[in-house]
C-alpha cells in the first residue's frame, strides 16, 4: 500500500483539508503571511522527527544535493508560499467551499506545463477525467449565485494565481525529487520535504520581520493551533511529495480532488454553510471524473 500513489494523494488529500481550515480560523488574529509561516515553522520538528525515522530505518545518509535539486526545491518553496498566501487572502473574500473551487484549475495547468516542459504524457481518458473535474467545480462556483459573470472577479484572480502557482510547485517538487535517481520515492521525496520547509520558514520568517515582527507574539501565543497546523501539514506534504515521485503531477492533482468532498463536509459541519443542488450536481460530475482518473493508464 505505501508503494501506491492512489494511497499517498488521499492522505495528501486528507490532512489538506483538515490544515486549510485550521489556518483559516488562524486568519482571524494574523496576517496570511503568518497564517503561511505557521505551516512551516510549526512543521520543522515533526519533517525532521519523519526524517530521521526514515534515515533509521533504511539504514542510510543523507546524499549529496545536486544542482537541479537544490535550484528545483528554491523554486517550488517560492511558488508554494505564493499560493498559500493567495489562498488565504481568497478565503477573506469568499465562503470556505468557494474559495477551495477557484484553485480547482490547477489540475488542467498542471497537465499542460507538465506534458510541454517536462513531457509527461497524459491518456485520453485521463484528460476525460480532469476535464470532468473541472466542470465540476464550475459548476459549484457558479451555483452561489447562478451567475456566469461571478467566475472572473477579484477571487477569480487569486484562485488562478494560486492555482498557477500550485501547479509549477508540484511539477517542480516531483523533478526535485526524482533527480535523485533513487528508487525509493518515501526517502527521496522526505528529503525534498525536509529542504523545502526549511527554506521555507527561512524565507517566511525574513518576509514577517520586515512586514510586522509583532505577529510572532500571537503566532507563538495561539501555539496550540499552530501545531496542529505544522503536523497536518507535514503529513500531508509528505503525502503530495511521494504521490508526484511515484506518478506524474497531473493525475496525483487531480485524484486530489477528493479533498472537495472533505472540504464540503467540513464546510456543513464547522462553518454550517448549506449546498445547493447544482453545488450536489458538480459534485457527483466531480466524483465522476475521479473514477474515470483511476481506470486511466
Amino acid at each position: 500500500m505505501l508503494e501506491s500513489w492512489v494511497f499517498w494523494s488521499l492522505l495528501a488529500a486528507t490532512m489538506q483539508a483538515v490544515r486549510t481550515a485550521a489556518q483559516k480560523s488562524l486568519v482571524v488574529d494574523i496576517s496570511p503571511l503568518g497564517a503561511t509561516l505557521v505551516r512551516y515553522l510549526f512543521g520543522l520538528p515533526f519533517v525532521a522527527m519523519y526524517l530521521g525515522w526514515l534515515l533509521v530505518d533504511r539504514d542510510a545518509s543523507i546524499p549529496k544535493p545536486n544542482t537541479l535539486f537544490i535550484t528545483y526545491g528554491i523554486a517550488a518553496g517560492f511558488l508554494q508560499i505564493v499560493a498559500t498566501i493567495l489562498l488565504i487572502r481568497l478565503f477573506t473574500l469568499r465562503n470556505f467551499v468557494v474559495g477551495s473551487c477557484y484553485i480547482r484549475t490547477e489540475i488542467l495547468i498542471t497537465a499542460v506545463i507538465g506534458l510541454t516542459i517536462f513531457g509527461e504524457l497524459v491518456s485520453g481518458l485521463g484528460w476525460m477525467a480532469m476535464l470532468a473535474c473541472v466542470v465540476g467545480l464550475v459548476l459549484i462556483t457558479v451555483s452561489k449565485s447562478g451567475r456566469i459573470s461571478d467566475l472572473w472577479n477579484l477571487s477569480s484572480l487569486y484562485g488562478l494565481g494560486a492555482g498557477l502557482a500550485f501547479s509549477l510547485t508540484s511539477l517542480l517538487i516531483r523533478q526535485a525529487s526524482l533527480s535523485f535517481a533513487v528508487d525509493d520515492a518515501m526517502f527521496t521525496a522526505a528529503l525534498t520535504l525536509a529542504y523545502m520547509i526549511l527554506v521555507q520558514t527561512l524565507m517566511c520568517l525574513v518576509m514577517l520581520v520586515v512586514q510586522n515582527a509583532a505577529e510572532l507574539r500571537i503566532i507563538f501565543r495561539e501555539w496550540k493551533t499552530s501545531m496542529f497546523v505544522g503536523a497536518t501539514s507535514v503529513v500531508g506534504s509528505a503525502g503530495w511529495f511521494t504521490a508526484f515521485t511515484l506518478e506524474r503531477a497531473a493525475y496525483v492533482k487531480t485524484l486530489g480532488q477528493v479533498e472537495f468532498v472533505l472540504t464540503l463536509a467540513i464546510s456543513i459541519l464547522y462553518f454550517k454553510e448549506r449546498p445547493k443542488k447544482m453545488e450536489l450536481l458538480g459534485m457527483a460530475v466531480l466524483i465522476s471524473g475521479v473514477i474515470l482518473l483511476l481506470l486511466a493508464p
